[in-house]
């Protein structure tokens, strides 16, 4: 009967313990990105949704005023670093379909600007309204 020499598995078990901590380094690393990019987009969709806000309730204030002027007005919201303007601009061609002048009827135009880490940001909102909806 012949006997078989001795393997030394030793460098076999540390090569696959390289391997394995590789793999692991690798996993490690993407799943780190992956959590860092769903950190920003969720950042994303919550400046998105402050500023939508913001821009849909100064919208609605500006609607509701009874006697709309024409004119331009600018408001900083306080420590936030957001710049809203407001513009009123009364709409004098504007006709129906049966080629009937509308009147009184007025553009409200909302721009908000704030600063982001890359750099400036705007957001408009628009919208008409006839300017004796709010009057007795």
């Amino acid at each position: 009967m012949k006997s078989r020499p001795l393997i030394n598995h030793r460098g076999f078990l540390l090569l696959e313990m390289i391997l394995a901590l590789a793999i692991f380094g690798i996993a490690a690393t993407a799943f780190a990105v992956a959590l860092k990019r769903m950190a920003q987009a969720a950042n994303m969709a919550q400046s998105e949704l402050r500023i939508t806000g913001l821009l849909d309730n100064a919208l609605d204030e500006t609607i509701s005023i009874p006697l709309l002027e024409e004119g331009e007005n600018t408001t900083n919201l306080g420590d936030t670093g957001i710049k809203l303007t407001t513009k009123i601009e009364l709409i004098d061609d504007l006709e129906n379909q049966d080629g009937q002048r509308l009147q009184e009827m007025y553009a409200i135009y909302i721009k908000a600007r704030w600063y982001e880490a890359d750099g400036w940001k705007e957001r408009e909102v628009s919208t008409w309204r006839y300017g004796k909806m709010y009057q007795p």
